[in-house]
């Protein structure tokens, strides 16, 4: 009966995740990364509050890992200075599953008051919401439904945006020609770090 449960519970998982739209969006998001950060010098700023958040500082690392730069901003704490970080040319990456949270609204306020010309990619279950409205590139998750029992936490939403996070790095990676010598330079440690050097 649990392992029924729990099979039943990766499969619609595994469901939501063939349901993220593959309708080639992504690609203009790879393009214009490629173009703010690797033609003229502009870095990817990631953000999202809670759980979507979690999911945006493991985007901005492996970005950053393998050949384009990247750093996590807080949205709460842009608005006490870490606001500073955004620079010209800089690519904002804004997560929110419901395109609503507060933070991420006031923060594109904020952002376009610093930088005017700043480059926004949405990604969100919502391509109805504010954040799909003033995102230059949206990258829609396909609205999945969480598999938590009430229907609110971040679960199922966590694991699309995820798995649009992972496409995203390696496309990124094969558009920049990205090599096994070039990740083993950033990996001076650990396990891999070993494997890439071999």
């Amino acid at each position: 009966m649990v392992q029924t449960k729990i099979k039943n519970l990766i499969e619609k998982e595994i469901e939501a995740i063939r349901k993220i739209p593959i309708d080639g969006v992504i690609q203009h998001a790879v393009e214009l990364i490629y173009d703010q950060v690797h033609q003229k010098g502009g870095k990817v700023v990631v953000s999202g509050m809670g759980k979507a958040g979690q999911i945006g500082v493991n985007i901005a690392t492996t970005l950053s890992s393998t050949g384009t730069s990247a750093v996590f901003m807080h949205p709460s704490e842009a608005q006490h200075g870490d606001l500073g970080l955004l620079q010209k040319n800089d690519v904002l990456i804004m997560l929110s599953n419901s395109g609503k949270t507060r933070e991420i609204i006031e923060l594109e306020h904020l952002a376009k008051n610093l930088h005017s010309d700043i480059k926004i990619i949405g990604l969100t279950g919502d391509s109805e919401g504010d954040l799909a409205k003033f995102s230059d590139v949206l990258l829609h998750t396909g609205h999945p439904e969480e598999i938590c029992p009430l229907g609110l936490t971040p679960t199922t939403s966590t694991t699309v945006m995820t798995v649009v996070g992972d496409i995203l790095v390696v496309m990124m990676m094969e558009r920049i020609g990205f090599t096994k010598q070039d990740y083993a330079k950033r990996h001076h440690s650990g396990y891999l770090g070993v494997k890439a050097r071999k």
